[in-house]
């Protein structure tokens, strides 16, 4: 979900030996000692861990759809990413999303500058892996972003394409979606070093029947193709005495 680059110290990390092999070196199989009591590596009771996989620890944001391109000119396109974040709560809101060149929607991104996040819920998980499993160059060899490949993403996963308020790419409609923000591109600065965009929410739409915590659940990509889903609410308002102005 997120960038589709490794270090070379991920990549050493990896190409070394298979996963079997690899739970066998730690004693993980059945009838083998605990890594736990192998680990001689212990610090205050924590286990070493790698930094190349740090992102697995800290990406579980809730997966994301991305709509770029046009929908009066049949441009629009469709991408789920994971790798995302809050900037800033206000004056203005703000919201930093991961997508590089390696990506067909960065060319319509860096054209138009503007986009729709859609927040989509547990019950489209299928669907949202397998958008971000395709790509719309995968289609239309040479494609840049535009034309049929981009709309028949849309007809092959049967999203439907609504027209949003203040943008030209679509809201992604239907009653799993919890909610779509519709965006403009804030700051470049990031883009060329860490394909990082600054986006600013200029609308916002929820679906009343699918509000977090209401019905809607969002799921979360735990950065090894495993996912987690919202369960249990816990109501800490009352301790957070600092942070009033951002509570209901």
């Amino acid at each position: 979900m997120g960038p589709k680059r490794k270090s070379q110290e991920e990549k050493g990390e990896t190409s070394s030996k298979s996963p079997s092999k690899q739970r066998k070196a730690s004693g993980g199989e059945k009838g083998g000692s605990s890594s736990r009591s192998q680990n001689t590596d212990l610090h205050h009771g924590f286990e070493s861990y790698p930094p190349s996989k740090v992102y697995r620890l800290i990406e579980p944001g809730p997966v994301l759809m991305v709509t770029t391109g046009s929908l009066a000119d049949a441009t629009h396109n469709v991408m789920t990413i994971g790798f995302h974040m809050v900037m800033q709560h206000e004056s203005p809101p703000l919201i930093g999303i991961c997508l590089g060149p390696w990506d067909a929607s960065f060319a319509a991104l860096k054209r138009q500058r503007e986009c729709v996040l859609a927040v989509p819920a547990v019950e489209m998980a299928g669907v949202v892996v397998d958008i971000g499993n395709c790509s719309a160059d995968d289609e239309v060899d040479g494609n840049d972003g535009g034309g049929e490949a981009t709309t028949n993403k849309w007809q092959r996963f049967g999203l439907e394409a609504v027209p949003a308020a203040r943008v030209k790419a679509p809201l992604v409609g239907g009653n799993d979606v919890i909610a779509n923000i519709e965006c403009v591109v804030e700051d470049t600065k990031m883009v060329s070093k860490y394909s990082m965009w600054v986006l600013k929410p200029v609308k916002a739409w929820i679906n009343p029947n699918k509000k977090p915590g209401e019905g809607g659940r969002m799921f979360h990509h735990r950065g090894d193709g495993t996912f987690v889903v919202d369960g249990e609410i816990v109501d800490l308002k009352d301790r957070m005495v600092k942070w009033q102005e951002y509570q209901d």
